[in-house]
């Protein structure tokens, strides 16, 4: 968060607290420091919005009313009573699942949370052990350098760009996405929104992200449909089947047997001075490229040309972690 913004969030809460009538919005932009800057009515209430958000996603409890019947907008403010935090009382197990979480995010952003956190639990008088269960060490990982970015852009609810190869593909796009979230599924984090370029929901897998990601436009631009459950759209619950793609593939002469159970063998042909069989697969070729390609040289693809980079590429990768 920058450093502007978290006085602006500092100087609201406190405004609110301080009062025990409702405040309208006008009022609050004349005395909390920071509303000032907003350029037009229409930046003031974007921002407004913005923070009171913000000031939900915290946890803080911001009560919307009128101070009497005569009013005729909306006023704002925080119950000291509802606001003040409460007895903590943490079971021995409990206490040491916090203390496990502050090493769980291997990550700057998210260490630097979690120990916040942890200060917070230790002035409330709770004792946490950071030494308890050291013989669990969980990590999420969040070393994909286009985290950060998409993270923040998902909270600031702004546009990116970036640069994106496609799965099975060397080639590389420019995407325009309104990113609604960043989720983890099978160990890899992925970036949910709506493409521009597409015009539909799209998910895009981080490790595919070439180059920087670009934040444009003005914050409060992209809101996450409520209906929409992330972890299911990576999960591709969102969308039916792809159909199978009839594959060409070359398989040295007894080799590859699983390979040629699925397959239908349609020609004979050398390749580099081996024998060899042309087998015929109906598969989904995005996700056969591991498959085949671990079958290492004793496997070719023919067809289709996007299936043989891909695959090409991963044996590429292969060797460049061999060396």
């Amino acid at each position: 968060m920058a450093t502007a913004r978290a006085e602006r969030l500092v100087n609201l809460v406190l405004c609110l607290l301080s009062t025990r009538q409702y405040l309208p919005a006008e009022r609050i932009r004349r005395i909390v420091a920071g509303y000032g800057e907003a350029t037009s009515d229409e930046a003031f209430f974007r921002t407004f919005e913005r923070d009171k958000a913000e000031l939900r996603d915290l946890g803080i409890p911001l009560e919307t009313g009128r101070n009497s019947a005569f009013d005729s907008t909306d006023g704002y403010r925080i119950a000291r009573r509802d606001y003040e935090l409460g007895d903590i009382d943490l079971e021995p197990d409990e206490a040491a699942a916090v203390a496990l979480a502050v090493r769980l995010w291997d990550s700057p952003e998210f260490t630097s949370a979690a120990r916040g956190a942890l200060l917070k639990l230790r002035a409330a008088g709770v004792d946490v052990d950071e030494r308890a269960a050291r013989a669990v060490e969980p990590k999420v990982r969040t070393s994909e350098p286009a985290f950060a970015p998409l993270h923040a852009a998902v909270q600031e609810g702004r546009v990116v760009e970036f640069d994106y190869r496609r799965p099975s593909s060397y080639e590389v796009q420019h995407r325009t996405v309104e990113p609604w979230g960043v989720v983890s599924w099978r160990g890899r984090w992925y970036v949910v929104g709506h493409d521009r370029d597409r015009e539909a929901p799209r998910c895009f897998r981080l490790s595919r992200v070439r180059g920087q990601v670009a934040v444009v436009g003005e914050p409060g631009q992209v809101q996450r449909p409520p209906d929409v459950d992330l972890l299911r759209f990576v999960a591709g619950d969102h969308r039916e089947p792809p159909a199978p793609t009839t594959v060409r593939v070359w398989v040295a002469e007894g080799r590859a047997q699983g390979l040629r159970r699925r397959g239908k063998a349609v020609d004979r042909m050398e390749l580099g001075g081996d024998p060899g069989d042309v087998l015929e697969l109906d598969i989904h070729a995005e996700s056969a490229a591991s498959w085949i390609a671990g079958y290492g040289p004793d496997v070719a693809v023919l067809q289709p040309d996007t299936l043989r980079k891909a695959v090409h590429e991963i044996h590429l990768d292969a060797l460049g972690e061999g060396r």
